[in-house]
């Protein structure tokens, strides 16, 4: 779609926006249907980048540098995961890129994970020559990369790398075979046109991405976005919208944000065409709500998991 045509989307009647967005889901997945994926984080604090939203930044110093986990642990994380309902497992890494001998701890976790009968997923930040492949042939199904926001406001958000640079990343997982999970952040004092920007850069990929996280803003002490005025619910539930609309056949996640978010909020994203969240306690630095409280929002909507 164009970028005008999404723009027409957000601007189209609340009632008119959703009904639209329930056509395209339905024809597309079963509209009662959630996909469930939890979220570890395998190294935390100590990234080099200036990334406004995150308190894994080194610059930004909130969040306390750790090593690598090892295996072992990891392993454990996923079984847990598994047995609360989760199918996808993803791995993320406070890195700008990987270093070789890292990447062949994180291969390690990949291949174990994958043993237990999870999807795998990993964000490693940005990839080198040759480590997408190596990631590919340990098993890895999807490497998450967002796009964070639009060409426009990016440098707004970030100064040590480019949405280039990204996109460069993105290219090498294709090329490896590996699915695409691709999405951005709003909330992050973007205008409506930002917002339109980043659905239509997504959707012009070729092909689009498998997976969509939409991640609303959760300002993080200590970094420049701490005190980031919360984004509309309306506005956000239209970004899901304009995101199944122009995404069709991806899976839209609810992603960071969902903690703050009411039942009655989640479920106007379920009608808007989301239909995978992060499931468990923390994402990343963040908190995520519990699998009993996921379990009984599923109950009360009817909704069943993938």
């Amino acid at each position: 779609m164009t970028t005008t045509e999404i723009e027409a989307l957000f601007a189209l009647p609340f009632a008119d926006l959703i009904f639209r967005a329930q056509q395209v889901h339905r024809a597309h997945f079963d509209a009662n249907a959630i996909q469930r994926s939890t979220l570890l984080s395998v190294k935390t604090g100590g990234c080099s980048e200036d990334c406004g939203y995150c308190s894994q930044s080194a610059r930004h110093g909130e969040v306390e540098r750790e090593s690598l986990l090892d295996v072992a642990e990891v392993v454990a994380a996923a079984r847990a995961a598994k047995d609360k309902g989760a199918t996808r497992f993803c791995m993320g890494a406070a890195w700008k890129g990987p270093k070789d001998k890292d990447l062949d701890t994180v291969t390690e976790m990949v291949s174990a994970v994958k043993g237990l009968g999870l999807e795998t997923c990993v964000t490693l930040g940005m990839l080198k020559a040759g480590q997408a492949e190596r990631l590919r042939d340990a098993g890895l199904d999807y490497y998450n990369h967002n796009l964070d926001t639009a060409p426009e406001f990016y440098g707004q958000v970030i100064s040590t790398h480019s949405q280039a640079d990204r996109f460069a990343t993105l290219d090498r997982v294709r090329t490896a075979g590996i699915k695409v999970c691709c999405g951005g952040i709003v909330g992050m004092g973007e205008t409506r046109k930002s917002r339109v920007s980043l659905i239509a850069e997504l959707a012009r990929m070729e092909p689009p991405p498998d997976s969509v996280p939409i991640n609303n803003l959760v300002p993080m002490p200590g970094t420049p976005l701490e005190n980031a005025p919360p984004l509309d619910p309306f506005e956000f539930v239209r970004t899901i919208a304009a995101a199944r609309i122009s995404m069709p056949a991806a899976f839209v996640r609810l992603s960071a944000g969902r903690q703050e978010m009411s039942d009655e909020l989640q479920a106007l994203c379920f009608l808007a065409g989301a239909n995978s969240i992060f499931h468990g306690d923390k994402l990343l630095t963040a908190g995520n709500p519990e699998a009993a409280r996921d379990e009984a929002l599923f109950e009360r909507l009817g909704l069943t998991a993938i």
